[in-house]
């Protein structure tokens, strides 16, 4: 059975490239689950506004999906909790370089770090860096 989802940030409201992805990823699911879930951990630029035309417009498109959307800003402490464990393990450490340096890293060491769909996996180069550096 399968289980999609569409994931809009309600920064603005849905463009038609939304409403294509929303209507996708609904017909992917015939048969199996469609979820929605908002997400809006930008406290800045996301708006209750824009929240409810999602509703609205997905509503318009026809599109029907469980009644317990995930709204993100709702689970900030688990991520903080999962976020810790990390941490604890020293798997977390902060990273200083702009995308197109990674981007750069990965393109000078040849074929590595690629996904399988070659986009550009990050590839640690703050990993090791000590807390004076930092």
């Amino acid at each position: 059975m399968p289980t999609t989802r569409f994931a809009p940030s309600p920064t603005g409201y849905l463009h038609l490239g939304h409403a294509y992805s929303a209507l996708v990823a609904a017909q992917a699911a015939e048969g199996g689950k469609f979820f929605l879930r908002i997400e809006d951990i930008d406290p800045i630029r996301c708006k209750h506004e824009f929240t409810k035309s999602i509703f609205e417009d997905l509503n318009w498109l026809g599109l029907k999906w469980p009644e317990a959307v995930r709204l993100q800003s709702q689970h900030m402490l688990d991520y903080m909790v999962a976020q810790n464990k990390l941490r604890e393990k020293g798997l977390i450490y902060p990273c200083f370089c702009t995308r197109r340096e990674i981007e750069q890293e990965a393109q000078n060491a040849g074929q590595a770090p690629h996904a399988d769909d070659g986009t550009v996996i990050y590839p640690g180069t703050c990993r090791h860096m000590s807390e004076g550096e930092r």
